[in-house]
């Protein structure tokens, strides 16, 4: 791998990873690593910010999480979050459910909760349980309980809603993100970019920085491989099977360029979150730790910084 050199630090970009880049997909699950191992893992390959991932696979005690996280070094970035916005029969389940979450980010001095919509199709199995598409009634659905939801986690914990697209979720497409921004509110609502479901959805990454950069509060960095979404589209794959014939990739493979996102990035006003999320569900214990290594030391040639980039 060619590491690329960078002309200038991204000085408004801060570098993290999460445990979606060590197969974590679920607060259990067989196939993943103790979250002590990650922990040590992520401070190991260095990385010095923390998103919390699925609620349950972290301590969720606050003075635990906090003694775990600040023994290795590092510092908490956001909380990771699914819920319902377009079915008001769970509008009180998905709220509950954030308000837990927007709890114990809070309480780790972070300001930025990601927040995925269900997907429709069943993250194991791929099959299709929820409609593809939303109505003009079901939008105004989604962008009343964001909004909601928004405005109270801002007032009880002072953390911003950062709306995640996802593959086979209603907002995935680039018209999708663009309708999903157009009905909310900027105060209490920002887009989480991610740029491989970005990608993964046939948007451009580079033009939703240039027209709706005011809108990132936060931002998810990782490639697609181009071969594999053409997989997608030509058989009708759903995610998870994607995930396992190798969809994500580490730079500089794949979709988008890294170096193109940093320097759109770089030119905003605000000071960002940039995640490393490569999906590699599930995985062998042993394969996380060096694509991290290498992924850091990659997008540190791009001018994106963490603490051992001389390494």
């Amino acid at each position: 791998m060619t590491t690329p050199r960078a002309t200038t630090q991204a000085l408004n970009l801060r570098l993290g990873s999460a445990p979606d880049s060590w197969g974590v997909w679920f607060p259990e699950d067989d196939h993943q690593l103790p979250y002590e191992r990650f922990l040590d893992e992520l401070a190991g390959s260095g990385y010095e910010w923390l998103e919390l991932g699925p609620y349950g696979y972290l301590p969720t005690d606050p003075e635990v999480l906090s003694e775990e996280v600040a023994k290795r070094g590092l510092k908490v970035s956001g909380g990771t979050v699914f819920g319902n916005l377009h079915t008001p029969a769970k509008f009180d389940e998905t709220l509950a459910t954030v308000s837990k979450v927007a709890k114990l980010t809070a309480s780790q001095g972070a300001k930025h909760v990601v927040f995925i919509p269900p997907l429709f199709r069943d993250e194991k199995t791929d099959a299709i349980n929820d409609v593809t598409e939303w109505d003009a009634t079901q939008w105004k659905t989604v962008h009343a309980a964001a909004n909601r939801i928004g405005k109270q986690m801002f007032e009880e914990y002072g953390v911003t809603i950062a709306l995640h697209p996802h593959a086979d979720c209603q907002i995935m497409t680039q018209p999708q993100i663009e309708t999903f921004l157009d009905g909310t509110d900027s105060d209490y609502v920002s887009l989480c970019l991610d740029t491989g479901h970005v990608a993964y959805g046939g948007g451009d990454n580079v033009d939703l920085i240039r027209r709706c950069g005011e809108r990132i509060g936060y931002v998810h960095i990782k490639q697609m491989d181009p071969e594999i979404l053409r997989q997608v589209r030509d058989e009708g794959l759903g995610f998870g099977e994607a995930v396992k014939r190798g969809v994500c990739v580490e730079p500089p493979a794949g979709v988008p360029n890294p170096a193109d996102i940093v320097t759109e990035l770089s030119k905003l006003d605000a000071e960002l979150f940039v995640i490393v999320e490569q999906d590699l569900y599930p995985c062998e214990p042993d394969v996380p730790f060096p694509i991290a290594v290498r992924t850091r030391k990659y997008l540190n040639g791009c001018g994106l910084g963490a603490r051992h980039q001389q390494a």
